[in-house]
């Protein structure tokens, strides 16, 4: 596990928009009716081998789409973007499920030192701008760690509701192609998949976190409550970090 480096980072994707946008079109047409595993093995093996990677905030539900992962390709760089603003139970999960899964290139991206002295020198920013305080810490460097993908997997679910509600298992984003393979999965699918692989659970959901990002904008909620990511931005209006905005 390590701290991607700027050389670590290969510029440049090789679609246009046009380009991926009609790739998108061939690729549901022909895999729209896969989910899990079965989308991933020819999504990394086939047709994106060695330009794809994935997205993981170790959260709650993280370990269902790595341990999925982890079967097809252990060594498939897996982003974590650290914000600087993260739950240190969450730091040790992450060791915790790296270590029970075996995966072994986990790309650890963070913020900007420049831009965190320059526009949050007293890391409130999150009170004041929550929109530029996920772009600075999430979404800028979520951007240098895609550069060299062509598509990305991504852990996002449709029973999260909202947005996320009609999402799709293959889409676009810009020049890119995004990849959900749990996007049809409901949460008994998600508990199936802890179960039978013996995977740990996040401390905190103990403690009442349904569902997990930086300490500052992550609340308990309600067990009863069905919805799963109540406990984000509660009182604001806003309800994703910006990153699946990314094109």
């Amino acid at each position: 596990m390590r701290v991607m480096r700027e050389d670590d980072i290969v510029t440049g994707g090789s679609m246009t928009v046009d380009e991926t946008t009609e790739r998108a079109r061939k690729l549901l047409d022909r895999y729209g009716h896969l989910q899990g595993i079965s989308l991933i093995e020819p999504m990394v093996h086939e047709e994106f081998a060695g330009k794809i990677t994935m997205t993981s905030s170790f959260g709650t539900e993280a370990a269902a789409l790595l341990a999925l992962v982890a079967e097809v390709d252990p060594n498939l760089p897996v982003i974590f973007l650290d914000t600087r603003k993260l739950f240190g139970e969450t730091h040790r999960y992450r060791e915790q499920l790296v270590d029970q899964l075996g995966l072994t290139n986990i790309r650890i991206m963070r913020p900007d030192e420049e831009k965190l002295k320059a526009e949050d020198p007293d890391g409130m920013l999150f009170a004041k701008d929550g929109n530029r305080c996920c772009f600075i810490r999430k979404v800028e460097p979520l951007q240098r760690a895609l550069q060299g993908y062509d598509a990305w997997l991504t852990g996002r679910k449709r029973f999260h509701g909202g947005e996320r509600g009609a999402l799709p298992v293959i889409e676009t984003a810009g020049t890119r192609i995004k990849v959900n393979p749990l996007a049809g999965y409901n949460r008994q699918d998600i508990e199936d998949i802890f179960e039978n692989r013996a995977l740990p659970r996040h401390p905190l959901e103990a403690d009442g976190y349904m569902s997990i990002g930086c300490m500052p904008c992550t609340d308990r909620v309600d067990p009863n409550v069905s919805d799963v990511r109540a406990g984000r931005w509660a009182g604001q209006d806003k309800t994703e970090c910006g990153i699946h905005y990314i094109i």
